[in-house]
């Protein structure tokens, strides 16, 4: 994602909320501080294949707000 981002193309990181702090640090080491993260809650694993579908749902509403931003 980082090479995505350098090379202006648009990109985002999904991640699980427990792992904010960590994905934004990352970022900011690789140089790409405004790398988007797209946060779901924790944890993924475990789950009902239903509890999943919300987590996805959650994701993809991130994604295209992301997208409509970038489109501006």
């Amino acid at each position: 994602m980082v090479q995505l981002r350098k090379r202006g193309l648009a990109a985002a990181v999904i991640c699980s909320d427990s792992f904010v702090k960590l994905a934004q640090n990352q970022s900011r080491v690789f140089g790409v501080s405004d790398l988007p993260l797209v946060t779901i809650p924790h944890p993924l694993g475990g789950l009902t294949l239903d509890d999943v579908q919300k987590r996805a749902d959650l994701a993809i509403s991130q994604v295209l707000s992301l997208i409509q931003e970038q489109g501006k």
